[in-house]
């Protein structure tokens, strides 16, 4: 940035970007300025709120802001921060401000939780520099409705973004869309390096490979691909003009990742799991920062008035006990040991919440009047069983898709959905061996709650016959399906959503567009409580609710080799 004379004061000069939309600046405005208190000194180099500003966990009287300030070259020590809310973009007059400081010991990012606001209003923020007179954009926010004051509450759903794998384009879809708030599920940065997962042909040319360029262990990695992430025009744009309410999953610390470990770690080279969780709760809550005491436990409840009652969970680090793995059981002649697999996955004592978390829920569920009681469940919470004859196959094209293997798929996956359609259809000629191909079923994903069948038995139970949805990313795909209990009883609906960017089935079968549709149609004919999937698309869920039904807008973006936020909503689904 270039030096300016001595003589100019902060008062008579703003350079700041010509990238505006909506009356509100895209990208943080760079300010350099003389202080007046502070006469000869002109501060220097790319200074100021370079990651832009973002607002967390509304309620009806409190908002988190949040920002990040980059000193200027001859600017050392802590920065002090001021704040600005206001009822109009012109701060005349602000309703609250303050000064807050940014310091070295959390990456100098700054997060206020500013109360005394009023419920159901939008507010606008920003930010500046006291020192250098740097100044932000202008953030949107808003509080959460009480009582009767919404007729509807709509939600943007998202989760899974890799910065290798694309364009954020559908974050510049939510900030253009009339969300009222953002539900991230987790996978909001990956852990691998560059070249690794995510990463295409694409991947150079855009100059999205990941940094640093290694995996991500220390606190100084996971800051550094926070940063990274947060460069993301299309995602600060989001962030500006969005609550936000977030929830981790697992490449916030490390692929598959439980309590105790993970499957992307290594602790003979990688050291303690303990040591990594650590530093990589510490770097999320810098970046992604939630209202709550202890920052081990992120499960949380919003309350948007009478309508919805939103819970937030952690299935992922507080309590889940390691995953099952189908090869275990597996002999070397290819043998499954259902007896001993059935017994283990069906263990009343295994969890993915943890017992406080699940006394939490069961209480926050059974206390609730809300019309709609909504779970942020990292991954899927509805039945996922297919016929166990694909499950090798499945599992093979995931390792090496090649046209034999889809060949193949296809030919067994329409043999079992003729099978199925004849089922159906009550046709007598069904023999009893046709009938054990399409109901000889097993969890694909063992990962979800279909690792956990006796725990969501709980949670069914916990919410009795209130209406229950669940919101669900994780799987990079989108998905509907009723949510039904052990003995067939419909407990609610799930809603999950497609990745930001990271790649779906598409990549499993090669990108080939019958195969694809194929795939989704004989999984919709083949898994009995799956309603929708579409297995290839990119996208979000904005979810409405009111007081007569729950809605949920399928959007998708198109490529992500080129800034394009148009959206086609590819379903649409009411639940009443």
């Amino acid at each position: 940035m270039a030096n300016f004379d001595n003589s100019i004061t902060r008062r008579k000069f703003v350079r700041s970007t010509a990238l505006v939309s909506g009356g509100v600046a895209l990208l943080p405005a760079l300010l350099s300025a003389c202080k007046d208190d502070e006469p000869g000194v002109v501060y220097a180099g790319d200074f100021g709120f370079r990651e832009g500003v973002a607002s967390f966990d509304p309620s009806a009287t409190n908002v988190i802001l949040w920002t990040r300030y980059t000193a200027a070259t001859n600017e050392s020590g802590d920065a002090a921060i001021r704040w600005e809310v206001a009822e109009s973009n012109t701060f005349a007059p602000a309703v609250a401000s303050g000064t807050v400081q940014a310091t070295a010991a959390t990456d100098y990012t700054v997060a206020v939780d500013v109360p005394g606001l009023t419920a159901n209003k939008k507010y606008y923020y920003r930010f500046s520099s006291e020192r250098t007179a740097a100044t932000s954009v202008v953030g949107e926010t808003r509080t959460l409705p009480t009582g009767a004051q919404a007729s509807s509450v709509k939600l943007a759903v998202v989760s899974c973004a890799n910065y290798q794998a694309g364009l954020f384009n559908v974050y510049g879809a939510v900030a253009a869309s009339d969300a009222d708030a953002v539900v991230h599920l987790g996978d909001y940065i990956y852990e691998y390096g560059a070249g690794q997962y995510g990463s295409n042909p694409a991947t150079a040319a855009l100059k999205r490979d990941h940094l640093p360029a290694t995996e991500i262990v220390s606190l100084s990695d996971y800051r550094t691909r926070y940063r990274q992430y947060r460069s993301d025009a299309q995602l600060q744009r989001a962030h500006q003009l969005k609550p936000f309410i977030c929830v981790w999953d697992d490449h916030e610390y490390a692929n598959d990742a439980y309590t105790t470990g993970a499957q992307n770690h290594q602790p003979a080279t990688e050291g303690s799991f303990e040591d990594r969780k650590r530093v990589a709760n510490q770097a999320w809550h810098e970046y992604l920062p939630a209202r709550g005491a202890d920052k081990a436990k992120i499960y949380r409840s919003f309350a948007f008035g009478n309508l919805v009652n939103l819970l937030m969970l952690d299935t992922r680090i507080t309590g889940r006990d390691k995953q099952l793995s189908l090869s275990d059981y597996t002999s070397s002649t290819g043998a499954f040991d259902t007896a001993t697999f059935g017994a283990a996955w069906q263990n009343p004592n295994r969890s993915m919440l943890g017992a406080d978390q699940r006394t939490w829920l069961a209480s926050a569920l059974g206390g609730s009047s809300a019309q709609w009681q909504v779970l942020g469940s990292q991954v899927l919470m509805g039945k996922m069983y297919i016929p166990v004859e694909l499950l090798a196959l499945v599992g093979q094209l995931a390792n090496n898709p090649t046209p034999a293997l889809l060949a193949q798929y296809n030919t067994q996956a329409t043999q079992l959905s003729a099978i199925k359609l004849r089922i159906l259809s009550n046709d007598p000629t069904v023999t009893a061996a046709e009938r054990a191909r399409v109901s000889t079923v097993l969890p694909y994903n063992l990962d979800a709650w279909d690792g956990y069948p006796a725990e969501r038995e709980k949670l069914y139970a916990a919410a009795g016959t209130k209406k229950l949805i669940s919101l669900a990313g994780d799987t990079h795909n989108a998905w509907h399906s009723d949510l039904t209990t052990s003995t067939g009883r419909r407990a609610g609906a799930e809603f999950a959503c497609s990745s930001v960017s990271s790649p779906g089935f598409e990549a499993l079968l090669a990108g080939n567009a019958a195969a694809i549709a194929g795939f989704e149609q004989s999984n919709q004919l083949l898994i009995d409580d799956l309603q929708y999937l579409d297995a290839s698309r990119r996208g979000y869920i904005l979810a409405t609710f009111t007081t007569t039904n729950a809605t949920a807008e399928y959007r998708y973006v198109g490529a992500l080799d080129v800034v394009n936020t148009t959206t086609t909503t590819g379903k649409t689904v009411v639940e009443v």
